[in-house]
C-alpha cells in the first residue's frame, strides 16, 4: 500500500513540476499578449499597401508535455524495482525525474522536427514602408494582391 501512495506521490508531484515548466511563448503566434519578434507596434498598425513576397518558412512545433509525463512514470517503475526501504524510494524519486527530462527531450526533439509552415509575406504600403508579416495561412493572397494590415496579420481587399 506503501508502495502505491509513493508512487502517486511521485506521478503527481511530476506532473505538476512538468505543467509549471510548460511555455507557451510562440514567436508565429501575432495575439495581443505575445510580445514576440514580429508583434511590434509597428506591424499590428493599420495600414494599406501590395504583396511584394510570399515564402514559405518552418514553424516550431508544439510540445504537449506528455513525453515528460510518460517518461517520467516509466522512470518511477523502473527506479521502484531498485533496492529496498529508503533506497528505493530515493531510486523511485531518481528514475522518475531522470525519465522525466529524457521523455520531455525526446518529444521536445520530435515537435521541433514536426514544426507547421508558416508564410513570410512581404508587403510595401502605400506610404512607402516596407513590413514583413509571418502568419499561418495566406487563403487567397498572391504576389501583386491589395492588401490591408490589421493587428499583423494581412487580409485581401
Amino acid at each position: 500500500m506503501k508502495t502505491t501512495h509513493t508512487f502517486a506521490a511521485i506521478a503527481i508531484s511530476a506532473s505538476a513540476l512538468l505543467t509549471g515548466c510548460a511555455s507557451t511563448n510562440d514567436p508565429y503566434n501575432n495575439s495581443s499578449t505575445n510580445n514576440g519578434a514580429y508583434n511590434t507596434s509597428a506591424s499590428s498598425s493599420m495600414g494599406y499597401g501590395t504583396i511584394d513576397s510570399i515564402q514559405v518558412t518552418r514553424g516550431p512545433g508544439q510540445p504537449s508535455g506528455s513525453g515528460a509525463v510518460i517518461g517520467g512514470l516509466v522512470g518511477a517503475v523502473v527506479g521502484n524495482q531498485v533496492g529496498s526501504g529508503s533506497g528505493r524510494t530515493a531510486a523511485t524519486v531518481a528514475g522518475a525525474i531522470g525519465g522525466a527530462a529524457i521523455g520531455n527531450s525526446v518529444e521536445g526533439n520530435r515537435a521541433a522536427n514536426s514544426g507547421r509552415d508558416m508564410y513570410q509575406i512581404g508587403v510595401r504600403l502605400d506610404n512607402g514602408d516596407y513590413r514583413t508579416i509571418v502568419q499561418d495561412s495566406v487563403y487567397d493572397l498572391r504576389v501583386g494582391n491589395r492588401v490591408r494590415l490589421v493587428d499583423g496579420r494581412a487580409y485581401r481587399y
